[in-house]
């Protein structure tokens, strides 16, 4: 067994996306490769109704899959498809756009005006680039949820974790995406297998991710790693991403931690990425961004 290190730590950063939606981001554009094969990924956590309504009108995706993870509020959505729907709290929307989709995401808040929330966004392997679109929408009652016997607790939003299955099938990443709570002063140790990329980002509480070296690769109690270097400490919308390793070590705070623990089979792929369509190379880029212009995008019906 060997502890993942952790390669750094970042703030989520605010920007604004859509008409004008504020929201913060923790990795996305730029060089993305060591958290390949996800690209994206936005925090919309918001309690400012102003900030948000405005949403996402109708814009183009290809090449890529977006996860929406809904906290509190709703999003309501459509597509050029012709779906229509809303996800609520607790409830994940799974789309693949492949060949090209046009779609808009309208977000409304709770009765409090809390619009919170988190979009993933997965790349596409070139062999599925062009591969026909497709939402899979799962309601909060669908996703595992699993309690260990020490009180952590895990809701199973996409892949194997525990012995347990999510719901959320047929991603060519093959990601695992787990919402982990783990109570206060408790420290606890989760799987990730090695050949994995993976990180973590904080929304609720604090805590500190053990930073091992070579001497803490097996860490125990007489250790007391959690009270020495190295270590990294972690508060909201603080992204931990970790190196190479067998598990993912923690330690709550005095308020306990919630944080999504994500993990993917790199594709290795190359990257060419403008805006809401990620391909290859340069040359399918222009070629998407031409169809648009001629109104040959879309080719599902």
């Amino acid at each position: 067994m060997s502890i993942r290190p952790v390669k750094r730590v970042i703030k989520s950063k605010p920007t604004r996306e859509g008409a004008g939606v504020h929201l913060r981001r923790a990795f996305g554009f730029g060089d993305t490769s060591d958290f390949d094969p996800f690209l994206l990924l936005d925090d919309f956590r918001n309690d400012v109704p102003e900030d948000y309504l405005a949403g996402f009108p109708w814009h183009p995706h290809r090449g890529i899959e977006t996860i929406t993870y809904v906290l509190a509020g709703t999003v309501e959505h459509g597509d050029s498809m012709g779906n229509q729907g809303a996800i609520a709290a607790g409830d994940v929307q799974w789309m693949t756009a492949g060949s090209g989709i046009i779609h808009q995401e309208m977000p409304k808040g709770d009765p409090a005006g809390r619009m919170h929330g988190f979009q993933l966004w997965a790349n596409l392997p070139a062999s599925l680039k062009m591969t026909a679109p497709r939402y899979q929408e799962v309601k909060s009652l669908e996703i595992p949820e699993i309690i260990d016997d020490d009180g952590t607790h895990v809701r199973l939003v996409c892949g194997s974790f525990w012995g347990k299955k999510g719901p959320v099938e047929g991603i060519a990443a093959d990601p695992i995406y787990l919402d982990v709570s783990v109570s206060p002063g408790r420290r606890k140790t989760l799987p990730v297998e090695t050949p994995r990329h993976a990180f973590a980002y904080v929304f609720g509480g604090t805590g500190k991710f053990c930073n091992a070296s070579s001497p803490l690769a097996v860490p125990t109690e007489a250790v007391k790693w959690a009270d020495t270097a190295p270590r990294s400490e972690a508060d909201n919308r603080s992204l931990i991403l970790f190196d190479r390793g067998d598990d993912v070590t923690v330690r709550a705070g005095d308020d306990s931690i919630r944080f999504l623990l994500v993990s993917g089979k790199p594709l290795e792929e190359p990257v060419a990425w403008y805006g809401p369509i990620v391909m290859n190379t340069q040359e399918q880029l222009r070629h998407a961004f031409q169809e648009l212009e001629q109104g040959t995008f879309i080719k599902q019906g």
